[in-house]
């Protein structure tokens, strides 16, 4: 009888170890499944290691856009050379410089440019103010960045001439509306003497600028852009479109003849001719 239940005892007791022994196994394998589990999260993401998504900056872009800024402000020393119209307007082509960084990096870009420009421009050689350098960049902007948007989308010459033609038109438009409101406070004038001004004054200056600089455009857009990208500056696909023909004879006197009108008009403002 003890036999019995010593053999009992001892079968209990083997079945109680295996059951330890099933019950450490099975820990085991929920820990060694856990353990894998959390040494698999706590793997670092690779993949987004690797491919970080920060866009780098484009120091091509940003020497390309000093080097215009710096070639519109000695554009706009040069203008200042020029006689005034009405002896307080000022023709100014740096917006040529302006508007074929607009063509190049799109019209924020031009943006950029014109503000830095007058900023500089206040702080050094003008006598105007804050106020003139408000009514300046809103000029740029109006006839730069209304091209540049233009060029963007139909990026041809056709897009070219119909962008820089509307952006003549707004910049027109635009000082209308401001020379009314500003010129009063700014010059102490009268504003009914202001409103007489701007069909026979305002109108045609601001019309005979916006056609200067767009035929000045249309004539060293190519060379400017080619010269930079031979310098590595602008990327092949800034380059400027073109023609099947090559170099259009056609567009290149029609240019010249716009070039040709507008500084007639322009001296002729100017009471020189």
């Amino acid at each position: 009888m003890e036999e019995d239940e010593c053999g009992v005892a001892a079968r209990l007791f083997a079945l109680l170890r295996c059951v330890d022994h099933l019950g450490e196994a099975k820990a085991s394998r929920v820990f060694s499944s856990n353990e894998k589990e959390c040494i698999f999260m706590s793997e670092p993401n690779v993949n987004a290691i690797k491919n970080p998504t920060r866009p780098a900056t484009n120091v091509r872009t940003i020497t390309s856009l000093a080097m215009l800024a710096a070639i519109a402000y000695v554009v706009m020393l040069l203008s200042k050379m020029l006689p005034q119209v009405q002896h307080f307007l000022q023709m100014d082509l740096k917006d040529t410089i302006i508007c074929i960084g607009g063509f190049l990096f799109g019209p924020l870009s031009a943006a950029v440019i014109s503000i830095v420009v007058a900023v500089v421009e206040m702080f050094s050689v003008s006598d105007t103010g804050p106020i003139g350098c408000i009514m300046n960049v809103l000029a740029t902007c109006a006839f730069c960045c209304t091209a540049a948007f233009v060029y963007k989308k139909f990026h041809t010459r056709k897009g070219a001439v119909i962008g820089l033609a509307l952006g003549t038109v707004c910049l027109t438009v635009v000082m209308l509306l401001w020379n009314y409101l500003i010129t009063p406070i700014y010059m102490g004038m009268d504003r009914a003497v202001v409103a007489a001004m701007l069909p026979t004054v305002f109108l045609p200056f601001n019309l005979v600028k916006g056609g200067l600089n767009m035929a000045l455009i249309l004539l060293i857009y190519k060379p400017v852009v080619t010269a930079l990208r031979k310098a590595r500056l602008v990327p092949q696909s800034h380059a400027p479109v073109q023609s099947r023909g090559g170099l259009n004879a056609g567009f290149l006197l029609f240019s010249l003849a716009l070039l040709a009108t507008f500084v007639t008009l322009a001296l002729v403002l100017m009471d020189i001719l």
